[in-house]
């Protein structure tokens, strides 16, 4: 049976439950032993009229039994069986339409403040994205007991903050619903540009998050930032045929446009079309503007790179950060030089949190390359690749410090 069939599945089914019974875990485990019996059932094809009925419905008994089997719950076993199946399960033909998926509830639940980033993500990925702790682990390159642990944690934070299954308040809204949107541009990233191992890519990770982004813009299809947040990754997958050569990254200017993919440029391009303007302007239709300029450019020369500083100047002033400033720079130096870039990437140069990576090396390599000043660049090429712990963009690296060796004699 097609597994992406019951994949979007899980989190209506799950919600469903959490939202009627509490008991996030026990109704997570009640849903994964829907999911194993409908894998065996379905086998043949013989997919039920309404796949979210017949999961819901299966999910409750499974919990049923489970508290029939705890005798110290005794309790919740007569409030639940009390209840007949039929009437909280929806049958066929009546399921629950777009404005009742409990989604984006369950979103919002695992994305709570009380749960650290990376244990944000694991969760998400887990109750909303339907992966297996396992497949979450390998995606992450750590151990299976380890992304279990960081799961189970995140369930005992969320139970310890008394957190319930409710939308945030009119209040809260904004602030929890940009956690939302910054978990699942975490998970995008990390698809796009993996931060360690052999490659650079983890498409399944960004294939993930645009499938649940495209999910919340389903349910809050006049929300500007949620647009822009599909846009963008649309926008950037797009370019993701094209961007390594021999397991290496290939940079922007270096990549063989034709590879990229047209119906993605698309559907971003639209999407920003049609958002910017008509609201608030937000952080993410900001970068994804910027996507569309790159996208849209025949060549690094074509590109419209003024603009794209100007768009850099409206993002500095909503999200302020290092890592606006080093992307900026990158766009200064193609429109004033990279003297009045580099000048630029010393305002940050002191940063704490760019202490830690190889982006600002790498960065100021880049100008110091344009700048001619190869033996400045090779340093810092070769300082930025020991820095980072992903093999495709320390390959690239490299290779730019070795450009400039023999000058080094």
């Amino acid at each position: 049976m097609d597994v992406e069939l019951l994949r979007p599945l899980v989190p209506q089914v799950l919600g469903a439950l959490v939202r009627r019974y509490g008991q996030f875990e026990a109704c997570e485990d009640a849903v994964q032993e829907a999911l194993l019996a409908a894998v065996e059932q379905w086998a043949d094809g013989d997919v039920p009229d309404n796949p979210r009925a017949w999961l819901l419905t299966v999910a409750t008994r499974r919990l049923t039994d489970l508290w029939r089997s705890e005798s110290a719950r005794r309790r919740r076993e007569e409030n639940v069986a009390g209840q007949e199946v039929t009437q909280v399960v929806p049958g066929p033909g009546e399921d629950r339409g777009p404005e009742h998926d409990d989604t984006l509830t369950l979103l919002f639940l695992c994305c709570h403040p009380a749960v650290t980033p990376s244990s944000q993500v694991a969760l998400t990925l887990r109750a909303v994205g339907g992966l297996t702790t396992a497949e979450i682990a390998t995606a992450f390159l750590v151990p299976e007991a380890t992304m279990t642990r960081r799961i189970t944690r995140a369930k005992e934070s969320i139970a310890a903050a008394g957190s319930t299954f409710a939308e945030p308040s009119a209040e809260d809204w904004p602030d929890r619903l940009q956690v939302v949107l910054h978990v699942l541009y975490l998970i995008f990233n990390e698809g796009y540009t993996a931060s360690s191992g052999e490659e650079l890519h983890r498409v399944e990770l960004t294939a993930e998050a645009i499938r649940l982004t495209r999910a919340v813009r389903t349910l809050l299809p006049d929300d500007g930032e949620v647009a822009g947040l599909l846009a963008l990754m649309l926008l950037a997958d797009a370019r993701r045929p094209a961007r390594t050569h021999e397991g290496a990254l290939l940079p922007l200017a270096d990549q063989d446009r034709r590879l990229w993919t047209v119906p993605l440029i698309v559907e971003g391009v639209e999407l920003v079309s049609r958002t910017l303007g008509r609201g608030p302007v937000g952080p993410y239709q900001v970068q994804a503007a910027i996507a569309a300029l790159h996208d849209r450019a025949a060549s690094t020369e074509t590109t419209d790179w003024p603009q794209i500083v100007e768009l850099y100047d409206v993002l500095a002033e909503l999200a302020p950060s290092p890592v606006v400033t080093l992307n900026r720079a990158i766009a200064v130096a193609m429109v004033d030089g990279p003297a009045a870039a580099l000048a630029l990437l010393a305002t940050v140069a002191d940063d704490s949190r760019l202490k830690q990576g190889h982006r600002l090396d790498a960065v100021r390599a880049h100008l110091l390359e344009l700048a001619g000043d190869t033996a400045a660049a090779h340093a810092h090429y070769l300082r930025a690749a020991k820095r980072t712990s992903s093999l495709p963009e320390r390959r690239y690296l490299q290779s730019r410090a070795e450009k400039f060796l023999p000058l080094q004699r």
